[in-house]
């Protein structure tokens, strides 16, 4: 896919956002608008989840969560960028479900609605899911708020499975993105904190994004 001037919306979370990285220029969606030439439009808001959240956040803005943003992104995309999930796993209260769901207030049927909005407004654009990238917790089975989760990985397999059934394009990025925090040297390098990328995680991000695109 020739990538120069398309239009690119990115639907995500605080490493969207931009969290870990040093600043704007190195955002991993800053990034991939300059290596690529499109315009690259960033949507991230940290701390927010694709599954709906029954009791508030401490922070009202970690509760807007991805489904009602699809709206307010700019309707011209030719690409839209889903990256999401994490927070999900680390503090939403929201049950896994089943590839059955319907309900938004559990992961599996809010994946499933998300989906269904986001092809509905963009019809015409490729749509493609970035799956969540490892993270120091991510074999908890009690999240941050303390609530029983299941672990990270298999957010990360539903939501591959989520996406085959609409057919939509996955980037693995929990399987090729080369950052795994649990090991100390990948860590430091790549990330701030042990889930947000750093400068040079944001560009291996920003990097794996062109090349999956380039296939598509």
């Amino acid at each position: 896919m020739e990538l120069k001037d398309k239009k690119v919306n990115f639907l995500g979370d605080s490493i969207t956002e931009g969290a870990g990285a040093s600043g704007y220029e190195h955002f991993f969606v800053t990034v991939f608008g300059k290596k690529t030439g499109a315009v690259a439009r960033n949507y991230g808001i940290g701390g927010t989840r694709i599954a709906r959240k029954k009791a508030a956040s401490a922070n009202p803005r970690w509760d807007l969560c991805f489904l009602d943003r699809v709206e307010k992104m700019d309707p011209d995309a030719d690409i839209v960028v889903i990256f999401g999930g994490t927070n999900d796993f680390g503090h939403g209260d929201a049950p896994i479900g089943t590839l059955a769901d319907t309900d938004e207030y559990t992961f599996c049927g809010a994946m499933k609605s998300l989906l269904e909005r986001v092809i509905n407004r963009y019809p015409d654009a490729a749509v493609v899911v970035m799956t969540p990238t490892h993270r120091l917790s991510e074999a908890s089975t009690v999240n941050e708020i303390g609530l029983p989760t299941e672990p990270l990985s298999e957010f990360v397999r539903l939501e591959k499975e989520i996406a085959a059934l609409y057919s939509v394009p996955v980037l693995d990025l929990w399987a090729v993105s080369g950052i795994q925090p649990c090991i100390p040297v990948m860590k430091e390098r790549y990330t701030a904190d042990g889930l947000h990328p750093n400068d040079r995680g944001a560009e291996r991000i920003a990097d794996r994004l062109i090349g999956f695109l380039n296939t598509l």
